[in-house]
């Protein structure tokens, strides 16, 4: 049963031969000829999607990048003492990346279209969850890579891992000159480059490649001191790392939890937010819509946070006409811009339906002069595929029993009054 099991769990079988999956590393590290290529198209690929706000668009530069390539190989270089090839995986890496964020940064700079989107947003503000897409996300990419038969994980690995769009965000900080949409955005990069590294390190020890054997026996035991100490230089803080994230992500939760209790539950509208977890103290920045607290409402505020577990943390609201902060002034003057675009299209949905209802009452007084044997009728516009404009207005009618009715003469008065041959006449 002990055998069955183990069987079922291992990641020996299927496993290919370990010198062809380190070949397949190797040549997957170098980015020239046609791998650069594609990673320059990817990078203009990503940076149109972003530009555009297209989720689908930036999926597809991801499937293609061979960013994945050269991190893998560092994490395989660190498992088997190989300090050649770690080197070479870093100058690869390092030239990729430079690449990535020139061509993007040319892009933003020269393309007319400077709007942040959502899906730029997006990739500003790292946060646990892209320690652990990063982390699991290598995992399964380097079980793929030692597999036989390589499967279907590959391309979505590529797009959980999401190297490119944050490199892209990058470029397009420098190109707009947000610095901190670069930092940002760079140190979302770093954080999947580190995990994607340390997950590949894990299962390379895990499936026991033999580390390099080399003749300069005193050259070997410093090229494993030298690889243990970066192994060690790498975990440590990437776990830290996460650990601050995990506490970022737990002080945000409670932060939006205070601010639906005490302000959104309560029937009042939040037009600006941000919370910020790294000043000293933490603070909640808050603008809320016709609305001024006095210096006592916002005192009781503040001490109502502790009992949110919100503890050396700081309210402050944004109201009055004394903020000149350009980041709170550009929300507002985009949340305007959105609000009063909204209101243009209700507008012109109320115009349109306007536009389209018909006053019944002056038509029933003509009817009943003109055509008495009527008495009772409906009248709408509805859509129609035998129409040009595919509205055609319908009138429908009941005539008393007995009683004479020119149905031809009432089409063609109803034709006349509404100045239109899109008119349907239906006796019931």
């Amino acid at each position: 049963m002990k055998n069955t099991i183990f069987d079922f769990i291992s990641l020996h079988k299927g496993e290919e031969s370990k010198e062809i999956v380190l070949r397949d590393v190797k040549d997957n590290i170098s980015f020239k000829n046609a791998n650069l290529w594609i990673l320059v198209c990817a990078i203009l690929i990503a940076s149109i999607g972003l530009n555009v706000n297209s989720t689908a668009v930036i999926i597809g530069a991801m499937l293609i990048s061979p960013l994945m390539g050269p991190i893998v190989g560092a994490g395989f270089a660190m498992a088997t003492y190989d300090f050649e090839l770690f080197k070479r995986a870093l100058k690869n890496l390092f030239i990729a990346t430079l690449v990535s964020l020139l061509v993007a940064f040319l892009y933003f700079l020269i393309s007319p279209f400077k709007e942040t989107q959502s899906e730029i947003l997006a990739r500003t503000s790292p946060n646990i969850y892209d320690v652990l897409i990063a982390f699991f996300g290598g995992i399964v990419g380097v079980i793929s890579l030692t597999r036989v038969d390589k499967g279907n994980p590959i391309p979505g690995v590529a797009i959980a891992t999401a190297l490119m769009p944050p490199l892209c965000t990058a470029g397009y900080g420098l190109a707009v000159g947000n610095y901190s949409y670069f930092l940002g955005a760079f140190y979302l990069y770093t954080i999947n480059c580190f995990f994607i590294c340390i997950a590949t390190f894990f299962i390379t020890k895990f499936l026991k490649y033999a580390p390099v054997i080399h003749v300069d026996k005193k050259r070997d035991v410093k090229i494993h001191r030298i690889i243990s100490a970066l192994v060690i230089i790498m975990v440590l803080p990437s776990s830290y790392l996460a650990y601050d994230l995990y506490k970022e992500k737990q002080f945000i939760l409670m932060a939006e939890n205070f601010i639906t209790k005490e302000f959104t539950g309560k029937r009042q509208i939040v037009i600006f937010k941000k919370i910020d977890y790294h000043k000293t103290p933490k603070i909640i920045e808050l603008a809320i819509l016709d609305k001024v607290y006095s210096e006592e409402e916002i005192q009781k505020y503040n001490q109502q946070m502790s009992f949110f577990d919100l503890e050396n943390t700081k309210l402050v609201f944004r109201q009055g006409s004394q903020d000149n902060d350009k980041e709170f002034l550009d929300e507002m003057n985009g949340k305007m811009k959105l609000l009063n675009d909204k209101n243009k299209e209700i507008e012109k949905l109320k115009n349109t339906i306007k536009s389209q209802q018909i006053d019944t009452e002056p038509l029933a007084k003509e009817l009943a002069i003109l055509f008495p044997e009527i008495n009772q009728f409906s009248l709408g516009r509805h859509y129609s595929s035998e129409s040009s404009d595919n509205k055609v207005l319908y009138f429908i009618y009941q005539v008393s029993q007995n009683v004479p009715h020119d149905a031809v003469k009432c089409t063609s008065w109803l034709k006349t009054k509404f100045e239109s041959e899109d008119i349907r006449v239906i006796r019931e």
